[in-house]
């Protein structure tokens, strides 16, 4: 069994901590401080993005949520969206299966 505590990970902004990867997922730890954005993107794998500290917006497809600690959202493989952070904001992104069709690092060289 693998554990972390998020909240007490030392993330640096701008540096996303890399927690685990393997065939199945890649989990990714976030400080997000606020007013700053992941502006919009999307991933070659399904998405989850867990909100463990703070308050964030999430946009997508002109529709916009609100979430703070405990918030989850799921988004399908190649969905577009946008994260905002209304405050400073601890978020953990899962991605699997890692890595998703047509990712840049599965393609023939």
């Amino acid at each position: 069994m693998e554990s972390w505590d998020i909240l007490s990970l030392d993330v640096s902004p701008h540096r996303p901590q890399v927690l685990r990867t393997d065939r199945e997922a890649r989990v990714i730890a976030i400080n997000l401080p606020a007013g700053e954005e992941m502006q919009e993107h999307q991933t070659h794998e399904r998405a989850y993005l867990l909100v463990t500290d703070g308050a964030v917006e999430v946009e997508k497809g002109g529709e916009t949520e609100t979430g703070g600690p405990g918030y989850l959202a799921h988004f399908d493989p190649n969905e577009r969206r946008e994260v905002r952070a209304t405050t400073d904001a601890r978020i953990v992104l899962i991605l699997g299966p890692w890595p998703g069709e047509g990712h840049p690092s599965e393609r023939a060289g």
